[in-house]
């Protein structure tokens, strides 16, 4: 059965739920304040499963009546099945997804239906229904990064030897393995990964039972409340429990963090794919044309990863703004702590996805990245460690000695390995023909032995691990 009525019937169920205080309804400019239901109704499946829950408690305590209980619980997963089949018609009349579905609750079983928000709030309710939706958005978000990362380690288990120049302030740097540097982003995700179970801990605890502020009279159970929906314990202050939203703020601070990663990701991808480097190929389900060159073939997902990472970060800076101010308890300015959640949740969701897409999908392109590893005089370091190790040479004359010699090959046109052994003894004699065993970019990254280095053979030794770990 749809939920249907005028707006003057839905306004005065609203008038008689908030009892005889107001005579009249709010006119429409206060109603369009007021309201939430536009957005507060993604919440519809987990208030409907805090209710069901709150409604047995209040049957096992003896404070309504067995039957009552059934009827309300029974009543809730009717709505909820037109909710989800949308046959359910929201009004903002009646303000939020709380007293649409009472309201719609009462229609369908009579009286029982004022029976349900005994010993409860709107304000211990809707606390409770946002932590069981961030709790779930958590999930998913590590669900999606372990994706990301198993995605990433498919291109370090076939890259693991692969050479390409590593880079500090995007020049390059030493040789690095394509592997080594996929393995960099598993850990970082990795970590994104666990800031999200750290906060999931954290945050599941359940505010039920807290009614408006100060607790109840009736008695109820919050351990049987909180154990019904998944939480570890009930929260331990109910002034607490209604105030303060800082799971959310921990869920968007540590989404903020992924964010930051995938955008880091995204922007070497936008570099990488571009004709001046030629690292990588993009498939072209993630990419796109132009309506005028028929040359180009542009990264559009990864620069919009990159663009919509900023409504993340907003998100996390405009809800600490509205908490900032608040004293204890409730405030109507909590109305405003979801819609920035529910777009950062949605477009982490999408980020991370279209993310795992390209990383399954990207070819590498050895060849260019083995020849631009070898470019920038990227083996001077090993040069000059070979100097300490060789001829025992302090490292700072060690320096000296290669930064000559790099200027000497930079001024004949020529890389490190392209000078003669003559040419190199003419800038220090002691330098043997062993020196040229560690200036090719493959025995500079096989060199890379200490732990956590980009020697293939420590890459394999992190993939295997994270193997393990992932599952």
């Amino acid at each position: 059965m749809t939920n249907t009525g005028s707006n003057d019937d839905q306004t005065s169920t609203a008038n008689a739920m908030w009892g005889g205080r107001f005579a009249a309804g709010p006119d429409a400019i206060m109603e369009a304040i007021n309201a939430s239901i536009s957005f507060d109704q993604r919440m519809a499946r987990q208030d409907i499963e805090g209710s069901r829950a709150h409604a047995a408690m209040l049957a096992a305590q003896g404070i309504v009546r067995d039957n009552d209980a059934e009827a309300i619980r029974e009543g809730l997963l009717t709505v909820l099945s037109e909710i989800e089949g949308g046959n359910f018609a929201f009004s903002t009349a009646l303000e939020d997804i709380h007293m649409n579905v009472e309201a719609r609750l009462k229609e369908l079983v009579g009286e029982p239906a004022g029976r349900l928000h005994t010993a409860r709030s709107r304000n211990d309710q809707v606390a409770t229904d946002f932590r069981l939706w961030v709790r779930e958005q958590m999930d998913a978000a590590i669900e999606g990064l372990e994706a990301l990362q198993r995605a990433l380690l498919g291109q370090a288990e076939a890259g693991a030897d692969w050479v390409m120049p590593g880079f500090t302030h995007l020049q390059t740097a030493q040789p690095v393995t394509w592997g080594h540097h996929m393995m960099a982003y598993v850990e970082m995700f990795g970590r994104d990964a666990s800031r999200f179970r750290d906060a999931r801990v954290r945050m599941n605890e359940s505010p039920l039972g807290a009614a408006a502020l100060a607790g109840t009279s009736f008695p109820i159970d919050r351990e049987m409340t909180a154990k019904a929906l998944g939480f570890d314990r009930p929260c331990a202050n109910s002034l607490d429990a209604v105030s303060d939203r800082d799971f959310a703020l921990e869920f968007l601070s540590s989404a903020s963090i992924c964010a930051m990663h995938l955008s880091r990701l995204a922007e070497e991808l936008v570099i990488w794919s571009s004709a001046q480097f030629r690292f990588v190929s993009l498939s072209d389900r993630f990419s796109t044309g132009s309506s005028i060159m028929p040359q180009k073939k542009n990264p559009d997902a990864a620069e919009l990863i990159r663009a919509k990472i900023g409504r993340i970060f907003g998100a996390n800076v405009a809800l600490m703004t509205v908490m900032k101010g608040l004293a204890l308890t409730y405030s109507k300015d909590m109305q405003e702590d979801k819609e920035q959640v529910f777009d950062a949740a949605d477009n982490l969701m999408l980020a991370l996805a279209a993310m795992t897409g390209m990383a399954g999908d990207m070819q590498a392109r050895v060849p260019e990245l083995e020849a631009a590893a070898a470019s920038g005089f990227s083996t001077a370091t090993d040069l000059a460690d070979w100097l300490v190790r060789a001829l025992d040479m302090p490292f700072r004359d060690a320096h000296h000695v290669t930064g000559s010699l790099v200027k000497l090959a930079e001024d004949k046109g020529c890389d490190l390995p392209d000078l003669s052994l003559e040419e190199m003894q003419g800038v220090h004699g002691e330098i043997t023909e062993a020196v040229f065993e560690v200036l090719g970019v493959h025995n500079s990254v096989a060199s890379r032995t200490s732990y956590g280095g980009t020697a293939p053979v420590r890459v394999r030794e992190q993939i295997a691990r994270w193997r393990g770990a992932l599952g």
